[in-house]
């Protein structure tokens, strides 16, 4: 993370979010070529990290086949500088993971493993319980380790899900999320990001429930924890960035256009452009220059979201 106390690093999830809710009938839209090349120009902007695919089935996410992961894959090549993530939900996804050649004998993508700190949630995202799931994990670390692949995972919902049934939103206890975060650095993840899925978090709940966590950890791996935020409005997930940079965290995702998605009810990302300038306004270093990332911003939405017409503006 270099010597500075004040530089962050963030992480582009435009392709992976984005891509997994483009319908099979716009596909000749979001092409591999297009996905290749806003990769390569995230890249050369200096983004130090960027999630590319979901390993989940095309049934689900069209845009995730296997032809299109292989083809996009070959054409953003093996990049040293950046850390590509894929996220792979389960044992078969992590088979096409490798099948895809994502795997250290070919582009060197990291492994991004996933579940829900809310039980019905990770029931209604990925069909199991949470310990299921965690078996799961445990699976596919030990195979990733074996392999030789980096790894990297996600904890959604660790600030509360708002069940559909009811509109209760349900929440993890600090002791609980610090488990996790024991669990999945043990296990051998790099980082491990918390995710607010469905911005049902304000910057005071967000800040609480990482002081407690961070001090139930007594500080441990403080540079290796990320905040990834959702909310209606952009200026609350910004909100809710700058009281997790307060408290320490260093990593953070967003989303060109603050687009992205799963099918679960979450909304969109903090915009990748707002989110460079608010920093940068701010005096916090990102290593990124707010209007290169904003004409890219604007690239996107000329050539993606506004030919494009998603049925929600849903993530991870």
């Amino acid at each position: 993370m270099g010597q500075s106390t004040n530089r962050v690093i963030l992480t582009d999830v435009t392709l992976r979010e984005y891509g997994q809710n483009v319908p099979s009938h716009s596909l000749h839209i979001f092409t591999p070529q297009i996905r290749i090349e806003i990769a390569q120009r995230i890249i050369r902007l200096g983004f130090e990290s960027l999630e590319v695919f979901s390993c989940v089935h095309p049934r689900v996410a069209p845009a995730m086949s296997e032809s299109a992961i292989k083809a996009i894959g070959r054409g953003i090549g093996r990049i040293g500088p950046c850390n590509i993530i894929t996220l792979v939900p389960n044992q078969a996804g992590y088979h096409n993971f490798l099948a895809c050649g994502l795997g250290p004998d070919g582009y060197n993508h990291a492994v991004g493993v996933f579940f829900s700190a809310v039980e019905a949630h990770n029931l209604l995202n990925l069909g199991s319980s949470i310990q299921e799931t965690l078996q799961e994990i445990r699976t596919v670390s030990k195979d990733a380790a074996s392999d030789g692949a980096r790894l990297v995972a996600y904890i959604s919902a660790a600030f509360g899900f708002r069940a559909p049934e009811t509109g209760n939103v349900l929440r993890a206890e600090a002791k609980d999320i610090a488990g996790y975060l024991d669990l999945l650095f043990d296990l051998g993840a790099s980082v491990v990001t918390l995710s607010d899925l469905q911005g049902v978090a304000d910057e005071q709940y967000t800040r609480k429930l990482l002081e407690d966590t961070l001090s139930i950890r007594k500080g441990r791996d403080m540079a290796r924890i990320g905040y990834h935020p959702h909310h209606v409005s952009a200026q609350q997930a910004l909100a809710n960035t700058l009281a997790a940079y307060e408290v320490g965290i260093r990593r953070f995702d967003a989303s060109l256009g603050g687009t992205g998605g799963c099918v679960t009810g979450a909304p969109g990302n903090q915009p990748t452009e707002a989110l460079v300038r608010f920093f940068e306004e701010k005096g916090i270093q990102t290593g990124l220059n707010h209007e290169e990332v904003s004409a890219l911003a604007h690239f996107v939405e000329k050539e993606l979201y506004r030919k494009i017409v998603l049925p929600v503006r849903t993530s991870l």
